[in-house]
C-alpha cells in the first residue's frame, strides 16, 4: 500500500465500484438509463448520478434496483 487509507478514502472508494457495477450490469443487460429508470419508478438522472459516483443510495433503493429493474439477486460480498 503507498498510503495509509482514511475512512473516507475507502468510502469512497465503495461507492465508486457501486455506480461503476451498476453501470456495468445496466450495459450488459441491453438496457439505457431511463429504461432502467422507468423499471424501478426513478429519474434518468437518478441513476446517471448512482452510476457516475454524484449520489448516495440506499441498500432498499440499490436491492429495488438490481432485482426489479434489472431483474438480478443482490449479493453483498466483501
Amino acid at each position: 500500500m503507498l498510503y495509509e487509507s482514511s475512512v473516507e478514502d475507502i468510502e469512497r472508494e465503495k461507492k465508486n465500484r457501486i455506480g461503476e457495477q451498476l453501470k456495468a450490469a445496466r450495459k450488459s443487460a441491453g438496457m439505457t438509463q431511463e429504461e432502467l429508470a422507468s423499471r424501478v419508478g426513478t429519474s434518468k438522472g437518478y441513476i446517471s448520478r448512482i452510476e457516475n459516483n454524484r449520489s448516495d443510495i440506499e441498500l432498499s433503493t440499490l436491492r429495488r434496483i438490481i432485482e426489479v429493474g434489472l431483474n438480478k439477486r443482490l449479493a453483498i460480498t466483501d
